[in-house]
């Protein structure tokens, strides 16, 4: 007689994500351990003994790790040496790798704790691009953009059996920058604003066919294009816009969330059908707030998100229901996100320090980061009280105070 093995049961989410963020500070903490390993056998010269130049070069070889990844490991096991704030944290598991890699350019003993502090709060995307600036206001920033400068380059490689042609280039940060803007510029002009049925690489392809054809034949614009390419024709009974009581042609928070930031034309019905009114074409967020809105969230201000393209300005209180186009009620969110706050039960809130913070629908609040050193002892039990510390949305891995959207100064 056989018997059938019992399927295991599947753990809840919570749980997988307890386990995941933990693994992933013992991870940090084994990480430093294998950096001061590292610093002490360059120190040593331990490499000669195995024939080679350097440390990295024989951590390329022994641990199998690319050679850019080995050059890395060694140069910030060297920085950390005289980091204290910043190897305390690594060493408890509360810095990734990723962020001490790009504190340990900047930091110095005067600044460190004022940077671990900053870098415990926000995301790694967020601490970078906090250390890129910090190094571009340093002197020695000079070099290297003279440097990016001269390394500027376009190579044209000809296939003819294939029958296609390569192009690389390699230009300056903020030349790049302009040279995508436009590129993005008349991928919009030809194409719908994000989804399409063309790839997202053949459409930049068609972007620079775009703008080269455009400077042959010496037009301003590779398609004429205009603003009415981002026109959103709305029609909706106006009780339903702004009290969720009425009629739709499409559901009303999706009329929202596409209303948040685009021009729009109201066409407002009454009981029985007939148009009251249609509003003239208004831009919801006008330009200055928006280039400032940009400016303060960079991009999209869900937690974890680093996405920075077809951002939307959002309405935390919508305008449908009086909510007013001020960049205190106005926040940048990706499509994805804008959709899961409209029509995927996710709200913004308020915590008690005045911040917005973001709530999945089962009410617990989004972390501004990833982990933090009190998802790693919510199961300690108090001896004196024979209980355990942490609330259920605490042992979640989640406190509402440390959720937050804290837009980078």
């Amino acid at each position: 007689m056989s018997c059938m093995p019992i399927a295991k049961p599947l753990r809840e989410i919570d749980e997988l994500d307890r386990a995941i963020v933990n693994l992933s500070a013992r991870i940090n903490s084994e990480t430093y351990e294998l950096l001061v390993l590292v610093r002490e056998f360059d120190e040593r010269a331990g490499w000669l003994k195995w024939g080679f130049t350097d440390c990295a070069s024989w951590l390329h070889w022994r641990c199998d790790l690319s050679i850019g990844a080995a050059r890395e490991k060694v140069r910030v096991a060297h920085a950390l040496k005289s980091l204290h704030a910043v190897s305390a944290a690594f060493r408890s598991g509360e810095l990734s790798y990723s962020k001490v890699r790009a504190l340990v350019r900047v930091a110095n003993r005067e600044n460190e704790e004022a940077l671990v502090g900053f870098a415990l709060k926000t995301t790694a995307a967020i601490v970078e691009e906090r250390c890129r600036e910090l190094r571009c206001g340093m002197g020695d920033s000079l070099d290297e953009a003279n440097r990016a400068y001269l390394a500027r380059s376009l190579t044209i490689r000809r296939d003819a059996r294939r029958g296609v042609m390569t192009f690389t280039v390699e230009l300056p940060m903020e030349v790049g920058e302009l040279v995508d803007k436009a590129l993005d510029r008349a991928r919009d002009d030809s194409a719908s604003v994000e989804f399409g049925d063309e790839p997202w690489a053949a459409r930049k392809a068609d972007a620079l066919v775009a703008l080269a054809r455009a400077y042959l034949s010496d037009e301003q614009s590779p398609s004429g294009g205009t603003a009415d390419n981002y026109l959103v024709n709305v029609h909706v009974e106006h009780s339903a816009l702004a009290e969720n009581d009425g009629r739709s042609a499409l559901p009303v928070e999706s009329v929202r969330r596409l209303c948040c930031d685009a021009d729009a034309v109201l066409v407002v019905d009454g009981k029985d059908g007939e148009p009251l009114s249609v509003g003239r074409k208004t831009r919801i967020v006008p330009t200055a707030i928006r280039r400032a809105l940009q400016a303060r969230d960079k991009g999209c201000s869900f937690p974890g998100c680093s996405n920075t393209r077809f951002v939307d300005a959002h309405h935390v209180h919508h305008w449908a229901a009086g909510g007013e186009t001020r960049l205190d009620n106005l926040l940048l969110l990706c499509s994805r996100h804008h959709r899961l706050v409209h029509e995927g039960g996710y709200r913004i809130d308020k915590d008690f320090q005045d911040r917005w913070i973001f709530r999945r629908p089962d009410g617990i609040a989004v972390p501004a980061c990833g982990y933090r050193m009190a998802d790693r002892l919510d199961d300690v039990v108090d001896p004196e009280i024979n209980d355990l510390h942490a609330t259920p949305r605490s042992r979640a891995g989640i406190d509402s105070n440390e959720a937050r959207v804290t837009p980078p100064d």
